[in-house]
């Protein structure tokens, strides 16, 4: 590469550095509009507290980091959801062909919950292949693992300390059993084992047993970040470092 010769490029404005491929226009904004729909009906519906489970959280720092071209968020997003996201898929899939495993998506077939909501939640069906394409396109941070398991452990000690067990019949800010820090049961809290005891377990296995092998595949699968791509496409960025690696 003829550094010079770039930097030249870079200052006369000719010939602007590209990403290696980026996300299109029209993803982002197709995204946008899904998102400004289904962020204000979750709201009225489910509560603010709903949007601290992890497959919602993914939604909203996924349209965050499409328009950063943020290959970190995107990454951790990646790295909390694609597991438990696929399970989703596979059950749903069941579900479409007369059998029933897991029971995850049972509500998808609830004839009482309209068919706009759960229109609306077919997106935990397509995210995590959105996050896929998303990754072929700007690469894989490796720094997704422990920035999402720091994440994530904020997140379920917020989700226990901050809101209420299952069958406490509290709605809205007071949403409850988010990211099931008080059992795998919707409507009543586990009773195995102490509540805090838990918490403990789940605190090691969410990291252990779905962050690790996902950030272990994609690292695999997907290059790295290009420079641009990792500082956030800084141009001016890219231009300082041609500078330096010419003496200048």
């Amino acid at each position: 590469m003829n550094h010079a010769a770039t930097t030249v490029d870079l200052l006369d404005g000719s010939n602007p550095p590209k990403r290696p491929d980026g996300i299109p226009l029209v993803v982002r904004l197709i995204y946008t509009a899904f998102a400004a729909v289904t962020v204000p009906y979750y709201w009225r519906t489910y509560g603010p507290g709903n949007f601290l489970f992890f497959c919602d959280i993914a939604l909203l720092l996924t349209l965050v980091g499409m328009w950063l071209e943020s290959s970190l968020l995107i990454s951790m997003q990646a790295v909390a959801i694609l597991l438990p996201q696929m399970i989703w898929v596979v059950d749903f899939a069941d579900h479409l062909a007369g059998v029933k495993m897991l029971g995850v998506t049972d509500y998808m077939f609830n004839p009482q919950y309209p068919p706009f909501v759960r229109g609306l939640s077919l997106y935990h069906g397509w995210l995590p292949f959105l996050l896929l394409w998303l990754l072929s396109r700007i690469g894989y941070d490796r720094r997704a693992f422990a920035a999402q398991v720091i994440f994530g452990i904020a997140v379920l000690l917020i989700c226990y300390f901050a809101f209420v067990p299952p069958s406490s019949g509290a709605t809205g800010w007071r949403a409850v059993n988010i990211n099931y820090v008080f059992g795998m049961d919707e409507n009543n809290p586990q009773t195995v084992m102490p509540p805090l005891a838990w918490l403990a377990m789940l605190l090691a296995v969410v990291p252990v047993a779905l962050y690790l092998p996902t950030h272990l595949f994609l690292k695999q699968v997907f290059r790295g970040p290009s420079p641009a791509v990792a500082r956030g496409g800084d141009a001016t960025a890219d231009m300082r470092a041609d500078r330096n690696a010419d003496g200048s």
